[in-house]
């Protein structure tokens, strides 16, 4: 897996509104993995959870991430990063769950009285398929 910065036309690709998973470590050691919202800035991933999530307690016990970004025409096209979350912080005024909300539905984010929670993760390396293979 090559490391971070990723090329200039995947790093388009990762400003659009795509298909994403992020894996998270149980206690246990075994994977959990879920769809999300994200955004890709300045070589970071940013993710949004309700406060109840368990993939927030998962991160709070081990930071360490898998996450995959795929092309909504092709997903046999996609990046998957390995990283680390470096931040996670409260989003009070439902700022980033807002950004995140207009970039994929167009409208603020419909539950005014979540407790939203925001993370940041630092890739460490990338791989691609498809379009997005490394050549």
């Amino acid at each position: 897996m090559p490391k971070t910065p990723v090329p200039p036309e995947t790093e388009e690709f990762l400003q659009g509104p795509n298909i994403a998973v992020i894996a998270t470590l149980r206690p246990d050691g075994r994977p959990h993995t879920v769809p999300t919202w994200y955004e890709w800035a300045d070589g970071r991933i940013l993710v949004n959870m309700d406060r109840t999530r368990r993939r927030l307690e998962h991160l709070r016990n081990d930071a360490r991430v898998a996450f995959t970004v795929m092309a909504p025409d092709d997903w046999y096209s996609h990046v998957s990063f390995l990283g680390d979350v470096v931040e996670i912080r409260e989003d009070p005024d439902l700022a980033d769950i807002d950004r995140l909300s207009l970039r994929y539905r167009g409208e603020p984010y419909h539950n005014r009285g979540r407790e939203s929670m925001t993370a940041l993760i630092e890739p460490a390396s990338w791989s691609g398929w498809g379009r997005f293979a490394e050549r």
